[in-house]
């Protein structure tokens, strides 16, 4: 299977859910967006489980090397969980660890859980919006001695954010680490281009992107 077969995989898997969904939405930078992303749509065992296997074949695919999987609270914790089960089974055992969103002050105490921070660290989201939650990830990686590898998320809108770089181009510029994505807008276009029952937001999806989208050649 093709980088380009899966991303479009995962794209009809999402469609199929409702997690990705096609009419008008405002986003939260206020554009009139013509689909929506919803991650928390895949809210039973069996999508669960199928999305974690779509980022760990994305994980495989990119050939990152990193040592420990860190999930933010709170959608990181139930996704680094079911990446790192899929991880095992395709042979790949790696420990790892989320955050509390408050410090526990009895029993192991702290706001880590999980194994410890320590080496490369690969932060696991679902998109990559205004980037506060890989901030407070990289430091609380950071805090613990160990080194942020990259982040691995879901569904890159490849959309220009406050300024010309997209808010995946701008974590990869702030902080010096790939954004791998299990796919993009890019993929979307190219799959609602061959979907007879779908093709109809074909023209409002590329208008969306000549507006706000970011160069091919700038996307990661």
């Amino acid at each position: 299977m093709t980088s380009k077969d899966f991303s479009r995989e995962f794209i009809a898997f999402a469609c199929v859910r409702g997690v990705l969904r096609f009419g008008e939405f405002t986003t939260k930078a206020g554009r009139l967006s013509p689909y929506f992303f919803n991650a928390g749509l895949f809210n039973d065992g069996e999508s669960l489980a199928k999305l974690c296997e779509f980022y760990a074949r994305a994980i495989v695919d990119s050939g990152l090397k990193f040592d420990v999987l860190f999930g933010p609270a709170y959608k990181g914790i139930p996704l680094v969980a079911g990446i790192a089960i899929s991880l095992a089974r395709l042979g790949i055992n790696l420990p790892y660890a989320y955050n509390r969103k408050e410090a526990k002050d009895h029993g192991e105490g702290g706001t880590l859980v999980g194994a410890p921070l320590a080496g490369r660290v690969l932060i696991v989201d679902d998109v990559i919006s205004a980037g506060t939650s890989v901030r407070e990830s990289v430091e609380l990686i950071r805090a613990a001695g160990a080194v942020p590898a990259g982040v691995v998320i879901a569904l890159d809108r490849q959309e220009r954010g406050s300024g010309t770089l997209s808010a995946v181009q701008e974590v990869q510029q702030n902080y010096a680490m790939p954004v791998l994505a299990v796919a993009g807008l890019t993929d979307l276009i190219a799959y609602l281009g061959d979907n007879p029952d779908l093709q109809r937001n074909l023209e409002a999806v590329i208008r969306y992107r000549e507006q706000y989208g970011i160069l091919e050649a700038e996307s990661c």
